[in-house]
C-alpha cells in the first residue's frame, strides 16, 4: 500500500467543558499518564505510520506549537495552521489548512485517542471512489450520544441534533477526505464539519468503515480519567 496521506489535527476549540482546567492551557496539553496529552497523540500517529501532521490550532495554540515544534521528537513533520483573530470552527479551520494538506488527508480531533489501525481505513477510502469516509463505532449510547444510522456497511444518516431511534452508531473521530469534499463551503468563515458530513451522507458521497474498538477522548472529565487509567496501565 502507498504511504498514508497527511493528517489534519483539529485542536482549535475553547474546551469549555473542561474549564477551569483549560483556562490557561489548551486541552491538548492537559496531563494524561504523566505527560501532555499531545505527546501521547503524536506518538500514536507515529506508530500508525503517519509522517506529516498539520495542526489546526486556535485558542492558546502557540503553547501547543512551543511544545511540539516541527515534530522531529516523534519522527513527524508538523506544520501549523492558526485560526487567527476569530475561531473558525472545525470546518473553517480545515478549509484554512487545505493548502498545506493537498488533495487527500486524514482528519481527527485534538481530544481523541484512537487505536484502530489507520492504513486499512485509508485503503477502504481509496477503494470507495467517494470523496469522504467516516469511521463509525457501534456505540448504542454507551460512551456518548449515538448520532449515526449505519446499515449494511452504509451510512444512512448522520445528525448530531435531530436524533432517531435507529442511531446506534457514533462518529469514531477519524475521517478520510479529499479536497473536493469541501467544495462550495466558505473560506475564512466559521462552520462545523458536522454540517459537511451530514450533507455528504445525505448525498451518498461518504463511505463508512466500522471499527469494533471503542474510542477514547479527553473532552470530558470522565474521558480524561478513563484514558489516564488506561495509559498508566500500559506503562
Amino acid at each position: 500500500m502507498s504511504a498514508l496521506p497527511p493528517l489534519a489535527l483539529l485542536a482549535g476549540g475553547l474546551a469549555t467543558r473542561m474549564r477551569p482546567l483549560t483556562g490557561t492551557i489548551p486541552k491538548s496539553l492537559l496531563e494524561v499518564a504523566g505527560k501532555p496529552f499531545l505527546d501521547h497523540q503524536l506518538a500514536l500517529f507515529a506508530r500508525q505510520d503517519v509522517r506529516r501532521v498539520v495542526v489546526c490550532a486556535g485558542f492558546l495554540g502557540e503553547m501547543m506549537q512551543d511544545f511540539a515544534g516541527d515534530g522531529a521528537l516523534w519522527g513527524l513533520n508538523i506544520e501549523w495552521s492558526f485560526d487567527g483573530n476569530q475561531l473558525l470552527g472545525t470546518g473553517g479551520a480545515l478549509m484554512r489548512a487545505l493548502p498545506l494538506l493537498g488533495d487527500e488527508f486524514i482528519v481527527t480531533y485534538g481530544d481523541s485517542y484512537l487505536d484502530e489501525p489507520f492504513a486499512p481505513i485509508v485503503e477502504d477510502f481509496r477503494a470507495s471512489g467517494k470523496p469522504a469516509l467516516m469511521t463509525v463505532f457501534r456505540n448504542e449510547g454507551r460512551y456518548d450520544t449515538s448520532n449515526i444510522e449505519f446499515e449494511g456497511g452504509c451510512l444512512k444518516r448522520y445528525d448530531k441534533v435531530n436524533l432517531t431511534p435507529a442511531m446506534n452508531h457514533i462518529d469514531y473521530g477519524l475521517q478520510v477526505l479529499n479536497a473536493q469534499a469541501l467544495d462550495g463551503w466558505p473560506n475564512g468563515q466559521k462552520f462545523d464539519l458536522s454540517a459537511v458530513y451530514s450533507s455528504l451522507v445525505e448525498q451518498g458521497r461518504m463511505a463508512g468503515y466500522e471499527t469494533a474498538l471503542r474510542f477514547h477522548e479527553i473532552g470530558s472529565r470522565e474521558g480524561l480519567a478513563g484514558l489516564d487509567a488506561l495509559l498508566k496501565g500500559q506503562d
